[in-house]
C-alpha cells in the first residue's frame, strides 16, 4: 500500500483547481525516489524543520535585537506564525496545506544574526550584494546538509525566493513579482500580517507604543487586539480571493490601505525608533567588522578559535571566493554567536601570569 499515492489522489479530488496538486510538482534539482508515505511537499517541510539553519533561528532577532525577554518574538517564532496564518489561508481556499507550510518555514532561512541591521551591512559589503530571500534560495540549494542542500521541490524553492516585499505592493499586478502559485502568495501575504501584527505586539512590551497611538481609522476597520486584525486580514483576503475566482489572490482595497497604513506606522514609530536604530548602528558595525577580519584571517575553530590566523595574499578569484565564504559564514550566524565571537576577537583579555 502506498500512501503517498493516495494523498495524491485525494488532493485531485478535493483541492481547488486553483491549488498547486503535489503530484503536478515540477520536481527537484536532482531527481531521487518519492517517499511512500509523504507526498513531496511534506517531504519538504520536513527536511527544513529538520535542518540545523531551522533551528538557528530561535537565536537571531526579529526586530529587538538579542532580546532577553521570553516573550519577544525571534525568527523562529515569526515563521512559525506565518505558517499558521498560511495554513489557515490555504484550507479555506482548498489550496495545498502542506506546500504553504513548507514554504513558510523556510522564507527566512537566510536571515542574518541582528535582522535587517545585519542584512543591510552585508549587502554594502559583498561584492554581490545581499538579500536575505535570495540567501535563503541559497541555504537549501547549497549550503545545508554538508554542502548538498536539502534539494526541495520547485514551488517551495519558488516560493521562498519570491515572498519578500520590503515596502513594496504586497499583491503587485505583475504576476513576475509574485510566487507561481497560490501557496506561495498566502505566504506572501501571510508574512506581512505575521510581522505587522507581532511586532506591534512586542513595541507594546516594550512601552514604546501605546495601543491608542495607532490611528483611529486603521483600529476602526482591524480592531484594537492582534486576533482581532489578524482575523480580519485574512477574512478580507479569503472573502475578496473567492469573489474574483481568477487564480490569484486578492485583497481589498480598503485593506490594501489599512496594511500599507499600519506598515507605514511601524516603520516610522517602531522600527526609525531612536532606541531601536541606535542598536541598528552598533549591530552594523558589529557585522562590518567581522566581515573584515575574516577577510584577512581563517576562521576560528579548535584550540586556535582565540587567535586565527592571517591568511596569505589572495588574487582576484580567491578574493571572490574568499568573499563569498565569509558572507555565507555570517549570515548563518545567530545573534548570540556573533556577540561572542565578536567579543572573543575584539575584546581585550585580562592578561594572567601562572
Amino acid at each position: 500500500m502506498n500512501i503517498r499515492r493516495q494523498l495524491e489522489a485525494q488532493e485531485l479530488l478535493v483541492l481547488s483547481p486553483h491549488a498547486c496538486c503535489s503530484s503536478r510538482s515540477r520536481g527537484r534539482l536532482r531527481v531521487e525516489e518519492p517517499c511512500d508515505l509523504r507526498t513531496a511537499f511534506q517531504r519538504d517541510r520536513d527536511r527544513i524543520i529538520h535542518s540545523k539553519t531551522f533551528r538557528r533561528l530561535k537565536h537571531k532577532t526579529q526586530v529587538f535585537l538579542a532580546p532577553t525577554g521570553d516573550h519577544y518574538r525571534t525568527r523562529l517564532t515569526h515563521v512559525l506564525e506565518v505558517s499558521q496564518i498560511a495554513r489557515t489561508i490555504a484550507v479555506c481556499l482548498r489550496l495545498n496545506e502542506h506546500l504553504a507550510e513548507a514554504v513558510a518555514l523556510g522564507h527566512d532561512l537566510g536571515h542574518t544574526p541582528f535582522g535587517h541591521a545585519g542584512e543591510h551591512t552585508l549587502n554594502r559589503l559583498h561584492p554581490g550584494g545581499f538579500r536575505h530571500y535570495i540567501q535563503s534560495l541559497r541555504v537549501v540549494d547549497f549550503l545545508e546538509n554538508h554542502g548538498q542542500g536539502l534539494n526541495l521541490s520547485w514551488e517551495v524553492r519558488n516560493g521562498i525566493v519570491k515572498h519578500s516585499k520590503g515596502y513594496r505592493d504586497i499583491l503587485p499586478d505583475d504576476s513576475r513579482e509574485l510566487p507561481a502559485t497560490l501557496e506561495g502568495q498566502a505566504v506572501r501575504v501571510a508574512d506581512i500580517i505575521a510581522y505587522l501584527n507581532h511586532d506591534m505586539d512586542d513595541a507594546l512590551r516594550a512601552e514604546m507604543i501605546k495601543e491608542s497611538d495607532l490611528p483611529c481609522h486603521l483600529r476602526r476597520v482591524v480592531g484594537d487586539r492582534p486576533d482581532l486584525r489578524i482575523a480580519a486580514m485574512m477574512r478580507d483576503l479569503i472573502a475578496e480571493t473567492l469573489r474574483a475566482d481568477e487564480g490569484r489572490l486578492r485583497l481589498s482595497p480598503m485593506m490594501q490601505e489599512v496594511i500599507c497604513g499600519m506598515r507605514s506606522f511601524l516603520y516610522d514609530n517602531v522600527y526609525r525608533n531612536r532606541l531601536v536604530h541606535n542598536e541598528f548602528e552598533k549591530a552594523q558595525r558589529l557585522i562590518s567588522d567581522l566581515y573584515l577580519f575574516f577577510l584577512e584571517h581563517e576562521f576560528p575553530g579548535g584550540a586556535e578559535a582565540s587567535c586565527p590566523k592571517r591568511r596569505p595574499p589572495a588574487d582576484a578569484a580567491e578574493e571572490k571566493r574568499l568573499h563569498r565564504l565569509v558572507c555565507d559564514f555570517i549570515a548563518g550566524m545567530t545573534d548570540r554567536y556573533a556577540l561572542d565571537i565578536y567579543t572573543q576577537i575584539f575584546m581585550p583579555k585580562p592578561w594572567s601570569v601562572l
